[in-house]
């Protein structure tokens, strides 16, 4: 089953830098893997990622979430030294689409710093709750 998932950092704060990104994207991509999903593309902005994943019918989404987030959080904060600490929101954003649709999500999470800089956005793919 494909998901399009995205959720936010805590407060909407705008802490996701580039090493921080580099560093949250690796690991759930490590997670991912050792769930036997994939990810089939990821990026985000500085207070928010976007992930399409094919996450196996056997694992619940809630699940892989809580995983992805608390590794991510985990890790940055233990590799990255700086003056706030990271972490993410309560909750997520999660939408399910076919086949057919994976072209656009792909597209649309791999422009995600362009489309919030020049506001071109899908309001059903930003939702988080």
């Amino acid at each position: 089953m494909l998901h399009h998932l995205v959720w936010a950092t805590r407060y909407r704060q705008p802490i996701i830098t580039p090493e921080r990104e580099q560093v949250i994207f690796a690991t759930i991509h490590a997670v991912s893997s050792n769930l036997g999903s994939e990810i089939l593309a990821i990026n985000g902005t500085d207070d928010h990622i976007h992930m399409a994943t094919a996450i196996p019918p056997g694992i619940a989404v809630a699940q892989w979430v809580k995983r992805c987030k608390g590794a991510s959080t985990r890790e940055v904060n233990q590799t990255i030294t700086a003056d706030d600490s990271f972490g993410w929101q309560t909750g997520y954003g999660v939408l399910t689409f076919g086949q057919k649709a994976l072209p656009y999500v792909i597209a649309y999470i791999d422009g995600q710093k362009q489309h919030h800089a020049s506001q071109q956005l899908e309001p059903y793919l930003e939702q988080m709750e």
